[in-house]
C-alpha cells in the first residue's frame, strides 16, 4: 500500500480538518508533503494554514468545489486541534449579549493575553485577532 492510499484511507474516515502531524506516520516527511500537495492540486484538500488542511466536496447547486464546512467551523476546528483558546470577538460579544443588533461580518477571534501569528485563510477569508483588553 502506498503512502498516497494510506492518507487517502485516513482522510475518508477523518474530520472536515486535518493536521498534517496527524497523518505524518503514515510516510516519511517528503512522502507525506508529496501526498499532501497531490491532494491540494487534485482539489481534494484545500491549504488552510501552515500544516493545516481542510477537506473540499462539491456544491450541489454550482458543481463547483467548496469546503466541506463553513469558514467559522473550519476555523474554530483548527484552534481546536492546535489547542488554542480563543474566545468571540468584542462585535460577537456584544451582539451575543443584546448590546447591539450589528451583526458581526468580519470573522474575529479574541486570544486573550496570548499572541497568534497563525494566518488561518479560505479563500479570501481571513481570522482576524484582536486582544482582549482589561476592562471588557
Amino acid at each position: 500500500m502506498t503512502t498516497f492510499d494510506r492518507v487517502s484511507q485516513f482522510l475518508a474516515h477523518s474530520d472536515v480538518v486535518i493536521l498534517r502531524i496527524e497523518v505524518a506516520h503514515l510516510g516519511s516527511v517528503a512522502q507525506v508533503g508529496r501526498v499532501l500537495a497531490r491532494l491540494v492540486g487534485e482539489e481534494k484538500l484545500i491549504r488552510v494554514s501552515i500544516g493545516v488542511y481542510a477537506k473540499t466536496r462539491v456544491n450541489k447547486f454550482t458543481g463547483a468545489l467548496t469546503p466541506a464546512a463553513t469558514f467559522e467551523q473550519i476555523a474554530a476546528d483548527t484552534f481546536r486541534k492546535l489547542r488554542i483558546e480563543v474566545l468571540p470577538g468584542r462585535a460577537a460579544r456584544d451582539y451575543n449579549s443584546g448590546r447591539t443588533t450589528q451583526i458581526p461580518v468580519e470573522p474575529v477571534v479574541c486570544t486573550g493575553r496570548r499572541r497568534i501569528a497563525r494566518r488561518i485563510e479560505v479563500g479570501s477569508r481571513v481570522v482576524i485577532y484582536e486582544k482582549r483588553k482589561s476592562r471588557d
